[in-house]
């Protein structure tokens, strides 16, 4: 089975710079686990779960309303277990053979500056 045939049941979303399950020196966040569990999140503070922003919202929506998933956006706090310190670092997990490539302008720790494109 080649990419046409399998786009439609499968996506595989690489992580660059994020360790084995999480943490690592890249954007680890992408609402893989539920951050608003004390030893997760000891301020409360909300975390996206939009289909951009959480993989298993993207799952939840490509199965229940079939819209595949496109990009998603993981972040990287300053402080991993405590994101009330505020954010790090934003990139798009693009779904392969795409990857992020940097648009030329604007700061590089933010996401909207990067477009999901062929690896060329």
């Amino acid at each position: 089975m080649g990419l046409k045939e399998t786009e439609n049941f499968v996506r595989l979303y690489m992580a660059p710079g994020m360790q084995h399950c999480g943490f690592g020196p890249g954007p680890n966040f992408f609402g893989q686990f539920d951050l608003s569990s004390p030893a997760g999140n000891p301020q409360q503070v909300p975390t996206d779960t939009d289909a951009q922003h959480n993989i298993s919202s993207a799952l939840e929506q490509w199965i229940e309303k079939g819209i595949a998933p496109g990009p998603v956006i993981a972040t990287k706090y300053l402080n991993d277990l405590d994101p009330a310190q505020g954010v790090k670092m934003t990139r798009p997990l693009c779904p392969y053979p795409q990857i992020a490539k940097y648009k030329g302008i604007g700061d590089t720790n933010d996401a909207a500056n990067f477009v999901c494109a062929k690896n060329e």
